[in-house]
């Protein structure tokens, strides 16, 4: 497996640090009875170690070259099983049939975003999450309103889940290096919302208007929706940038904007 050439378009990076990989194992600290779920094993740094701590493995791979060799590897038990598969297109209520799911990985940095979406929809079935990431994607995810990373990316995973950076990762780490740092985080998903809301789509589609121009007022950005008294109503200043607003501000607006559409 060593001699696979890593693959532009599949965003591959080979993480090979014994050091990093025993401290994300230790972060994830699984059980033996966990149901774990890697994405993106590539070629096993950490299919190894965590096989060595639960009972059962399930690994997502993309690449048939890689998915081939997971198989073939004689070190690892038949308790291990690969899945080649996008994991963009991955359906977890098949593997969560026995309970929810603990999700790692070393996620495609070139996907990471549109992939944590498609997580958030099966929060459901998720205990947790522990995924390697560029550190400006990890900074966006955990920042507080009126910072300067904080946007829509921060305001739906603080919806969805509790998120925490762990620790950053440097390049060397990585066969081939990539051009940036990266960092670990923990995505706990929510069991109870942060606040009630009438409409999630509706709530998503007008957090990503209310970022689509990050200068823009919110009532520049929303007026179209509702207007300034409107606005006001649900707690919040019309002249505000939205980066100032908290997530349970966005719910107030995205429910104001699903009764308005009632009446």
């Amino acid at each position: 497996m060593s001699a696979h050439r890593a693959r532009r378009r599949f965003g591959q990076n080979f993480l090979h640090d014994r050091g990093v990989i025993a401290r994300i194992v230790d972060a994830v600290a699984p059980r033996p009875d966990d149901r774990v779920v890697e994405i993106g094993p590539g070629k096993g740094a950490l299919t190894g170690p965590l096989l060595e701590r639960v009972a059962r493995l399930t690994v997502v791979e993309i690449d048939r070259d890689l998915a081939a060799a997971l198989h073939a590897r004689p070190e690892y038990p038949a308790r291990l099983a690969v899945i080649e598969s996008d994991a963009l297109r991955l359906e977890l209520a098949p593997l969560a049939a026995d309970g929810p799911l603990r999700l790692v990985g070393n996620l495609p940095y070139n996907i990471s975003t549109p992939l944590l979406f498609h997580l958030f929809a099966q929060a459901g079935l998720i205990a947790d999450m522990h995924f390697m990431l560029q550190r400006e994607v990890v900074a966006r995810m955990t920042a507080p309103p009126g910072s300067r990373t904080y946007g829509r990316l921060s305001v739906m995973v603080a919806w969805h889940c509790e998120a925490q950076s762990l620790f950053e990762v440097g390049p060397g780490a990585f066969n081939p290096a990539p051009r940036v740092r990266s960092a670990v985080v923990r995505l706990v998903p929510r069991r109870t919302p942060p606040c009630e809301l009438h409409d999630p789509a509706l709530f998503s589609r007008v957090v990503a208007d209310a970022f689509m121009q990050r200068r823009k007022t919110l009532y520049n950005a929303l007026g179209r929706r509702l207007s300034a008294d409107e606005i006001a109503a649900c707690g919040v200043d019309a002249g505000v940038r939205p980066e100032t607003l908290p997530v349970e501000a966005f719910a107030r607006l995205a429910n104001a904007i699903h009764s308005k559409r009632l009446e």
